[in-house]
């Protein structure tokens, strides 16, 4: 397996595994969209996005979005998406993806990176702390939208 920065050479596969992504999470196929979205993203350098290759075949991708923490004076990443294609899954693809993402953490001398998946996302819950993220039982997590 080999992990690559996405780039706009390789944005029709990443496209493909996006869109099955926000299947997953029940949001409709548009891959017009989607993939305008994530070209918007590579051009502006607005997020790091990572794929996973078995040969010539893209398998899963990792996608993180940056912050800041004011009382840290330092940057933050959050973990925003990750997907693995279903039939590549329980092979390490998502643990090679993460420990891509930590890296990327230590080159810009970031000082974590956040997180964020459903109480319901059983493997999620028990990929993460394998990986070394800890639970955040101290914290809040509120959302606002326009949907509210």
């Amino acid at each position: 397996m080999t992990i690559l920065k996405a780039d706009l050479f390789n944005l029709e596969a990443l496209n493909d595994l996006f869109d099955q992504y926000r299947r997953f999470y029940n949001k409709p196929s548009d891959l017009e969209a989607s993939k305008a979205f994530l070209k918007e993203r590579i051009e502006k350098n607005e997020s790091e996005i990572f794929m996973a290759w078995e040969g010539e075949m893209a398998v899963g991708f990792v996608q993180l979005f940056p912050l800041f923490s004011s009382t840290r004076l330092a940057r933050y990443w959050l973990l925003n998406d990750l997907f693995v294609h279903p039939d590549q899954r329980g092979k390490g693809v998502s643990k090679a993806l993460i420990e891509r993402a930590k890296v990327l953490s230590r080159e810009t001398n970031a000082c974590g990176m956040y997180l964020e998946t459903g109480k319901d996302n059983n493997i999620g819950n028990k990929l993460y702390p394998a990986t070394d993220f800890k639970l955040m039982d101290s914290v809040n997590f509120y959302e606002w939208t326009e949907e509210n």
